[in-house]
C-alpha cells in the first residue's frame, strides 16, 4: 500500500469519558496526591453551549472569547497530528497541497501523487464547531519484473465535524475532538465501497512562548486491502512544535497505525518533520518530509501546500 492516506484521517472518545468521569470528584485537603491539582481542574469542568464562547468547555476559568481574524492562523496540515482549535464562527479555511511516495517491497515498487489534497474547513453555529470536508485526487503507479501499471482517480469523501472541547489552562490540554467518516464516492479503484466512521481526539500544550507539543488519538474503521474485510484501525501521534521566527514554524512528529483483528494489515509506524512560512496573517505554506520506520510501513513521503483564511 502506498502513502496515499490523506493526512486527514480518524480519531478516542474513551479516554476523552474517561476524563470526564472525574466530573463529582471530591478530594479531601488531607487525601490529596502529587496529581491533586489536576483532579481538581477536571471536576471544575463547565459546559457552555453558547456560540460565543471559544471552546465547549473550560477548565474552571470563564471560557474564551473568540477575536475572529484576528486569532492567529492555526492549521491542521502539514502534519499528521490536527490542530486542537477550530477557526471560528462565519470564518472558511482551505488547506491544499501535494505528497509524493515511494515504496519498494520484495521486487515490486510504487510511487503515489496526490494532487490537491483540498480539506475544507468551515465554522457553523459557533466559533468551537467547524464543519471539515476533503477529497484526495490521486495517482499510483507500480512496478514489478519490468511491467509497469499507473492508475489514477479520486479517494473517497471525508466528511466530519471538529468540536473545540477545552482550552489550556496550565498543565490541562487544549482539546478537540472530530466524530468523521469517508463515503463511498471515490473512484473504483480506490473507494472502499462502505461508509466507515471514526472519531479523532486531540489534546496540545504550549510549553513556552516559541514550543508546543500535541498528540492524537484515533480510530477508524478500515479496509483490508487484500481480503476487503471490515477492522478497526487505531492510530496514535505526538509532536513538538517550535517557532523559530515571527514567521517560521518547524516541527517533528511521529505516527503510527494498529489494526485490529485485521487480516492482512499490520503495524506501520513513521517519522515526519517540516517546516511552515507564514506569508501574511491569513496565507501559510508549508513543505514536509517523512520516512517509515518499520518494514510494514512505507519508504518515503514528501510534499508542499498552502493554508488560506477567509473571512
Amino acid at each position: 500500500m502506498l502513502i496515499t492516506r490523506s493526512f486527514v484521517h480518524i480519531y478516542s472518545l474513551l479516554a476523552f469519558c474517561g476524563m470526564l468521569a472525574f466530573d463529582n470528584l471530591q478530594l479531601k485537603a488531607d487525601e490529596r496526591f502529587y496529581y491533586g491539582e489536576a483532579l481538581e481542574g477536571v471536576s471544575r469542568l463547565s459546559f457552555d453551549n453558547s456560540s460565543s464562547g471559544k471552546t465547549l468547555w473550560n477548565w474552571g476559568n470563564p471560557i474564551e472569547q473568540y477575536n475572529g481574524l484576528a486569532e492567529p492562523l492555526v492549521t491542521d496540515r502539514p502534519d499528521f497530528t490536527e490542530a486542537s482549535s477550530t477557526v471560528g464562527k462565519g470564518v472558511t479555511q482551505l488547506e491544499f497541497g501535494y505528497t509524493y511516495g515511494y515504496n519498494s517491497d520484495g521486487g515490486e515498487s510504487g510511487k503515489s501523487h496526490t494532487f490537491g489534497e483540498p480539506l475544507l474547513r468551515h465554522g457553523l453555529y459557533a466559533d468551537w464547531l467547524e464543519l471539515r470536508v476533503g477529497l484526495a485526487p490521486i495517482q499510483e503507479s507500480t512496478r514489478s519484473q519490468g511491467n509497469k501499471t499507473t492508475t489514477s482517480g479520486l479517494e473517497d469523501l471525508y466528511l466530519g465535524f471538529k468540536v473545540a472541547l477545552t482550552s489550556q489552562d496550565q498543565f490541562l490540554p487544549e482539546m478537540a475532538l472530530i466524530p468523521q467518516m469517508t463515503v463511498p464516492t471515490g473512484s473504483e479503484a480506490f473507494s472502499d465501497d462502505r461508509v466507515l466512521p471514526g472519531a479523532n481526539w486531540i489534546y496540545s500544550w504550549e510549553l513556552t512562548d516559541t514550543i508546543s507539543t500535541a498528540g492524537s488519538t484515533q480510530f477508524n474503521i478500515a479496509v483490508d486491502e487484500e481480503t476487503a474485510s471490515s477492522y478497526t484501525e487505531w492510530a496514535q501521534s505526538w509532536t513538538v512544535a517550535t517557532s523559530l521566527s515571527d514567521k517560521t514554524g518547524m516541527y517533528t512528529e511521529w505516527f503510527a497505525f494498529f489494526p485490529d483483528d485485521a487480516d492482512t494489515a499490520q503495524v506501520e509506524h513513521y517519522l515526519n518533520g517540516g517546516f511552515t512560512y507564514l506569508v501574511n496573517d491569513d496565507i501559510q505554506l508549508d513543505v514536509r518530509a517523512g520516512t517509515g520506520l518499520n518494514g510494514a510501513a512505507e519508504d518515503f513521503f514528501t510534499g508542499v501546500g498552502m493554508s488560506i483564511r477567509f473571512p
